[in-house]
């Protein structure tokens, strides 16, 4: 296919909700193809980043087929971060097919993809107060209904791996009170994350 006619939509997807499905299907209804680069691939078991990049690839596949998406017209990629921003544009370039817009709202990400000579466009948030990864964590954290905010086969995947388990004993620590500051987790904090 050609490039013109691909685009890619970079997150970590952790979970991956409501909200990615709606800016998934806006994004296929203006272009036939799009590449889903699951960034931060290596990280996981993190309050931010706690499930695998394998984890998300098959929830987000769920999801899909959930929302009756067609398979042939995306790709699952994980992307390993750089954590340097003048080489992460090639580094991702290199990892996936070739493509000529980027879909993001994420600011760092839209500058590096423009200096790159891509075409840049804003995803439409879909009540994005509500759908949140770092809300959705949260609430998996404090106990709260968060089952609603993501597509019942994530939900699902979620509880039979443990992965709301894995999230609140994530929380825990052995740490003395004074060293807890990168421990915390306020999900009522606003967050610019997907």
């Amino acid at each position: 296919m050609d490039k013109k006619n691909r685009g890619v939509f970079i997150g970590r997807f952790q979970p991956f909700h409501l909200g990615h499905v709606h800016c998934v299907q806006h994004i296929l209804s203006e272009i036939p193809e799009l590449i889903l680069a699951i960034g931060s691939a290596q990280f996981s078991h993190t309050l931010q980043n706690p499930f695998t990049a394998g984890e998300r690839v098959t929830m987000i596949r769920a999801a899909m087929d959930e929302a009756k998406i067609d398979a042939s017209k995306y790709y699952l990629i994980p992307i390993r971060d750089l954590r340097i921003h003048d080489l992460w544009v090639s580094h991702l370039v290199s990892q996936i097919p070739s493509f000529n817009t980027v879909f993001s709202n994420e600011p760092v990400t839209s500058r590096l993809f423009k200096e790159a000579g891509y075409r840049v466009e804003p995803i439409p948030f879909y009540d994005r107060e509500t759908y949140s990864a770092t809300e959705i964590r949260g609430k998996i954290i404090h106990g709260e209904s968060w089952e609603n905010l993501v597509p019942t086969t994530v939900a699902k995947y979620i509880k039979e791996i443990s992965g709301d388990e894995r999230l609140r004993e994530l929380m825990l620590t052995d740490k003395p009170m004074h060293q807890r500051h990168n421990q915390t987790y306020n999900h009522h904090q606003p967050s610019t994350e997907s």
